[in-house]
């Protein structure tokens, strides 16, 4: 009696496109699980894309995680925005420096047209903003309607290229849910710290 050897390597072979199948079932599912887990009034569930001051992309929710300090504003605006720097500064300033560094500040234009990563970056070095903490950012006209609609921040554009806008310091949880806001410039504005101390304390909502 002849008796044949199989080769073990078609029973390798599967055993491997089984495990590589039971992987990517895996990594599917813990991804779409933790797109699920932001809170239904979170931000962060609008798919926004941005480009900082560097010229590095990235999305709104890559954001979560810390809280942050979010407001808008344009580089050419000569009056307003640049007390809208000078009040997040201040805000952030009033914290202790253990509390400074648990919270990041992120401000979008709302002139995609004019306000490249290289007039952002400009900005940015002139105000010596800090880098490990603080982001300017530009994304498409579309975004900057989703964004600012979503931090109830009105605003215009007029047809001389200015442009009417409300403004508002807004404080978001490591969730990405609204916090508190503050529509107080070019001084502390002492409720709203106490509501970024209390999230930073708590790292949720006061």
């Amino acid at each position: 009696m002849t008796i044949t050897a199989h080769s073990a390597a078609p029973l390798t072979r599967s055993r491997s496109a089984i495990t590589l199948l039971a992987f990517i079932v895996l990594l599917t599912m813990f991804t779409t699980a933790s797109a699920a887990e932001l809170p239904s009034d979170s931000i962060y569930r609008l798919d926004i894309p941005l480009v900082d001051h560097n010229g590095a992309g990235f999305h709104l929710a890559d954001r979560r995680g810390r809280p942050q300090l979010v407001s808008m504003f344009y580089t050419s605006c000569q009056f307003v925005c640049p007390l809208v720097l000078d009040t997040l500064r201040m805000t952030e300033r009033s914290l202790r420096a253990d509390e400074q560094g648990r919270l990041d500040v992120l401000v979008v234009s709302f002139d995609p047209e004019r306000d490249t990563p290289i007039q952002l970056k400009s900005v940015f070095d002139k105000r010596r903003l800090d880098s490990e903490r603080w982001t300017l950012a530009r994304t498409e006209a579309p975004n900057v309607r989703k964004l600012a609609a979503a931090l109830d921040i009105r605003y215009r554009v007029l047809a001389d290229g200015e442009i009417n806008h409300a403004t508002a310091l807004v404080l978001l949880d490591a969730e990405g849910r609204i916090v508190a806001r503050s529509s107080v410039l070019g001084e502390v504005d002492p409720v709203f710290v106490a509501a970024i101390r209390a999230t930073l304390s708590t790292g949720a909502r006061p």
